[in-house]
């Protein structure tokens, strides 16, 4: 929930996590996709921001290049205090899980827009349709 308004462009948080090649990932739930075998565990309280299918917020993420990455949640248009904040979880189709953002916007499942038809391709029963809730996509920085 947004404590006080904020502009598009602001940083909102610093994400406090720790850094995981694929090989050494479990099953967790708070985890973004950095890069191709990379992945940040969210351990603070940005864990617990919400998904949405039409968000107010991103996260930016990027490897350090020492050996560890960074993450941040971003504010993608002006927020009024009292608003949740909240970001495209964007699963890959293989972890995609229905949705209930509430999103007048809302994609039916919690993946990737660009993965959506890829998904609505596969039969309800196919057992790579996993129903966990994997690592979000971050999006990659420029900065």
């Amino acid at each position: 929930m947004a404590r006080r308004n904020l502009v598009r462009g602001e940083v909102i948080a610093e994400v406090d996590g720790i850094l995981y090649r694929e090989e050494e990932l479990e099953d967790d739930r708070y985890c973004l996709w950095i890069a191709d075998g990379f992945y940040f565990d969210m351990v603070d309280q940005t864990c617990w921001i919400n998904h949405s299918c039409d968000p107010n917020a991103e996260v930016e993420a990027e490897l350090d290049g020492q050996g560890s990455a960074w993450a941040r949640i971003v504010a993608l248009r002006d927020i009024p205090a009292g608003e949740e904040i909240s970001y495209d979880y964007a699963f890959p189709a293989h972890l995609a899980e229905p949705c209930a953002c509430g999103s007048p916007k809302c994609r039916g499942f919690i993946v990737d827009a660009e993965e959506l038809a890829a998904l609505n391709e596969r039969p309800a029963e196919d057992p790579q349709r996993e129903t966990w809730a994997g690592a979000s996509r971050a999006r990659q920085s420029s900065a």
